[in-house]
């Protein structure tokens, strides 16, 4: 039995149909802000701060394993429900959620831990959506593009250890944008240029000293598609630490468009 702490994007649903078809036992905590998985009968919705209840569901159903997916964004605080332990652990959820929202997954992670239920990789059941190093389109990145993929590895590099930010748009060498609270859409709606086309790069990649096992940053046709209208030429993520959605549809997508993914 495995307990799958889903939170909202495409990625849970993923790991959930692999899961369901391999036949393993598991049930759902749904921290996703539309509960989108009320309807599963093994599923339970609960508040980030009612630990006593996750804790407990874990181990009635004898779960000594955990596994997260999906973004779960910064709670507002003065609305949750919290039952005893949340008010026990809430001081360390405030204070890890000043960091950023990985910081409160990890903060979550260590009291699991503290309770002798350990976090997997979220990539455990679905390893064939992290891609290798290479390019994946028949376009690959000319001496421009590889400047402007530098120029942004350096922005993500020098970011503080708990910034939110795992994206950065590049274009002449230039940062056009920096991902922010609203995400990677929000990033590339402010990157849009009426003057280039099929010119700059997104780069995604972990943010500094992040736990591998959570919140990898995921890119999907939709991504793809944002980057085209943005005006960008390409995508790069890093080797195996990144949630890769429509993997074919993407490759084909790109192809058609003249666009670039490469792993770096």
């Amino acid at each position: 039995m495995i307990g799958l702490i889903f939170g909202d994007t495409d990625f849970p649903k993923e790991i959930l149909k692999t899961i369901k078809k391999r036949k393993i036992k598991y049930l759902i905590i749904d921290l996703s802000k539309s509960k989108k998985f009320k309807k599963d009968k093994k599923s339970y919705s609960v508040s980030i701060g009612q630990f006593g209840r996750i804790i407990k569901i874990l181990k009635e159903n004898k779960c000594k394993k955990v596994l997260f997916a999906g973004k779960v964004k910064k709670p507002n605080l003065s609305r949750l429900r919290l039952d005893l332990k949340g008010i026990y652990y809430i001081p360390r959820i405030i204070k890890a959620s000043k960091l950023g929202d990985a910081a409160i997954l990890k903060e979550i992670i260590k009291i699991l831990a503290q309770n002798n239920i350990k976090t997997e990789n979220s990539l455990i059941f679905n390893p064939e959506l992290s891609l290798r190093r290479g390019n994946f389109s028949k376009i690959k990145p000319n001496k421009q593009d590889q400047l402007d993929i530098q120029k942004a590895i350096k922005t993500l590099n020098i970011l503080r250890d708990y910034n939110f930010s795992q994206g950065v748009v590049v274009r002449d060498e230039k940062v056009i944008s920096i991902e922010g609270k609203g995400g990677t859409k929000k990033m590339l709606e402010r990157s849009r240029s009426k003057k280039f086309r099929n010119h700059g790069v997104l780069v995604k990649l972990p943010k500094k000293k992040q736990d591998l096992r959570i919140d990898l940053p995921t890119v999907g046709l939709n991504t793809l598609k944002q980057c085209k209208i943005a005006g960008l030429k390409g995508i790069v993520v890093k080797n195996k630490q990144h949630v890769f959605l429509d993997k074919n549809k993407c490759i084909n997508f790109a192809n058609k468009n003249k666009m670039f993914i490469s792993v770096k």
